[in-house]
């Protein structure tokens, strides 16, 4: 059996995707810039595309940009907000996606603002009132960057609070939304968040074409210069079948949403089971473990210190089981994971992320874990 775990990195492509995508790689090529029939035959696909999306996060479609993935979104709405809006004060956190750390401590070291971080505890919950005080203690309009869901350890944070404080302090709010787009729904209109992010190989959709809402008012110079497409918010000619591909994902995503919620929810809640039942010690990093505090895709494991710890993932994908995994190393040229870092894991521990989808299987999981547990089991555990 080979079985794929890893779906919080990718996901395969959905097949009504793929037959929505290959008439714009077969036969509509023309460039949506064009006037003539073949531009504007394209240019209409993109333009219905941008009114899907937007139906569906109760946007209005000029409210939703392409772009290449959900890094350059995230990207765009920060240097955008910073450098157009003329923001000196920053506040994120350290468990953030370094799409967003690596850009605003790019943004600190180059002068354009001082950044700050909120607190949280052990278990990577965010502190809301030290978020409060940060804002509060800042003359001046902030930029917010936090993400809804921790794509390491499966933590979600309460975006509607973080967003009604960040209103009370009239802060831009980004929120970096690439793993729940798609697995939850997203109402922009309750939601006070100037900033949301998709990208379409999360939900099943192609890699390369994602998208970033910008509430409307909040115009941004362009990141990247040399045309008007996108409504001279992005240059470049548009990934026509990405693009397609992108909201014909997502409205599947939200079709099915309920029942793959309960499908893949189902699938976590037995890997928990079997786990403690197969390997002595194991624990479950940040809220992963629960199901009303951490994203329903993803299960952080911690795994007894051991031997095998270093050739963990090798040893899985040999037995054709495909995971992510970070390591808490503090020390020497391998950083390992930020994340588990900052929440002081013992780094004599194993990590592994299983993120599910909804075409995995209780057979897979069954057999993922049985190989796991074969190798603690040939392996003497470290006292």
């Amino acid at each position: 059996m080979t079985v794929y775990f890893d779906n919080a990195a990718t996901t395969p492509l959905d097949p009504e995707v793929l037959d929505a995508m290959l008439p714009f790689l077969q036969n509509h090529f023309g460039n949506p810039s064009s006037i003539h029939g073949h531009g504007r035959q394209v240019r209409a696909a993109i333009e219905n595309a941008r009114k899907t999306i937007a139906h569906l996060i109760n946007a209005a479609p000029s409210e939703v940009v392409f772009t290449s993935c959900g890094t350059e979104a995230d990207n765009y709405a920060a240097v955008g907000s910073i450098r157009t809006l003329g923001l000196k004060y920053a506040i994120t956190s350290p468990l953030e996606h370094h799409a967003v750390l690596h850009t605003l401590q790019a943004l600190e070291k180059a002068g354009d603002i001082q950044l700050s971080y909120v607190r949280h505890d052990e278990q990577g919950r965010l502190d809301l009132a030290h978020l409060d005080a940060l804002l509060a203690g800042h003359v001046g309009r902030s930029f917010v960057s936090l993400m809804h869901a921790n794509n390491e350890i499966g933590n979600l944070n309460d975006i509607n609070s973080i967003g009604n404080i960040c209103a009370q302090h009239n802060a831009v709010f980004h929120t970096d939304t690439v793993q729940t787009m798609g697995h939850y729904p997203h109402d922009v209109q309750q939601l006070k968040a100037n900033f949301l992010v998709g990208s379409a190989h999360k939900f099943h959709g192609p890699k390369g074409a994602g998208f970033l809402y910008r509430r409307s008012g909040q115009q941004l110079d362009s990141l990247i210069n040399g045309g008007s497409q996108e409504r001279n918010q992005r240059a470049g000619t548009e990934n026509v079948y990405g693009i397609v591909g992108l909201a014909k994902a997502l409205e599947i995503s939200y079709r099915d949403m309920s029942a793959h919620h309960q499908h893949i929810q189902g699938l976590k809640d037995r890997f928990i089971q079997k786990l403690r039942a197969e390997i002595e010690g194991v624990e479950f990093n940040g809220t992963s473990a629960e199901a009303d505090k951490s994203l329903y895709t993803v299960l952080s494991v911690s795994l007894p210190a051991s031997d095998i710890n270093e050739m963990l993932l090798f040893n899985l994908d040999i037995s054709r089981v495909s995971v992510s995994g970070g390591s808490a190393c503090t020390s020497g040229a391998n950083a390992g994971s930020h994340v588990l870092n900052a929440l002081d894991c013992d780094p004599s521990r194993g990590t592994i992320r299983f993120s599910m989808s909804k075409y995995n299987t209780a057979e897979e999981v069954d057999y993922a874990v049985a190989q796991l547990a074969k190798m603690y089991q040939k392996t003497p555990l470290k006292a």
